[in-house]
């Protein structure tokens, strides 16, 4: 791999957290530990873009040893600057909550509803499982979703998947992370559109970029960096959109890639 631009100038390398950094649920390797470590020293930017709730994304960041960064979650609806444990909100899109509870009780009455509110958890329809959001969850009636504007919401229930179709008709971005679960986001917002703009913030050059994914929500985020890399455990269409390929998760293919951006 040969990045463009004076090689003396910084990468900016966008990983994705689950999948990718470490396993759903899991502390991250030493190994991954060590090897963002390395970058860091080396003067590289290493950026964390996420499907996660902002409270989940910053809880990730401080196990990986981040405590200076830029965080895209929320699949890009939300971008915040991290500094030790306190973090701001530089930008935060909202999705038409009102859209999305229209389509999902059309199409499958009985999913679950929840609404991100930032930097403290959700505000669902219906209790979801332990562990499967980031964050508190407080109950609350339909019509209190439809007051309180909400960056990203997550559609849990059989069959969710099937939603999706009738949801991007309406000019939203949704993408199922499995088949009884969709995430919503504003239209035309994604990991790749908020990452371009920290790019620019911090003035690393176009092809200077790296980014490194394992699922479909990183796609966009594959087309806009300079050298991309899907993880080895990854579905076949999203190994095949990419560039390059590394090992798993449980080869510590993360680390592989970030150890050979210093050769």
């Amino acid at each position: 791999m040969t990045t463009t631009g004076p090689r003396t100038s910084p990468l900016m390398i966008a990983c994705d957290i689950d999948g990718t950094l470490l396993r759903t649920g899991h502390l991250p390797t030493t190994a991954v530990q060590a090897a963002i470590y390395t970058v860091l020293g080396a003067g590289h930017h290493v950026v964390l873009a996420t499907g996660r709730s902002v409270k989940g994304a910053v809880t990730a960041a401080l196990q990986l040893g981040l405590d200076d960064t830029w965080i895209v979650a929320s699949n890009g609806a939300v971008t915040v600057h991290l500094r030790g444990e306190h973090y701001q909100v530089v930008e935060e899109h909202t999705v038409d909550t009102l859209t999305v509870v229209d389509v999902a009780l059309k199409e499958a009455a009985a999913v679950r509803v929840a609404g991100e509110i930032v930097g403290t958890g959700w505000r669902v329809s219906a209790p979801f499982p332990d562990h499967e959001l980031n964050g508190a969850q407080r109950q609350a009636p339909i019509g209190e979703f439809l007051v309180n504007p909400t960056p990203r919401i997550a559609l849990h229930g059989p069959g969710a998947h099937q939603m999706v179709p009738a949801l991007v008709a309406r000019d939203l971005t949704a993408i199922a992370t499995r088949l009884d679960w969709v995430d919503v986001t504003p239209p035309r917002i994604s990991k790749a559109s908020a990452l371009e703009k920290v790019r620019k913030g911090l003035g690393v050059e176009p092809g200077r970029t790296v980014a490194i994914g394992d699922g479909e929500n990183d796609l966009e985020m594959f087309r806009w960096a300079s050298h991309d890399f899907a993880m080895g455990h990854a579905a076949p269409f999203v190994v095949e959109a990419a560039t390059y390929s590394t090992g798993s998760i449980d080869d510590d293919g993360a680390a592989t890639v970030l150890r050979s951006l210093l050769n």
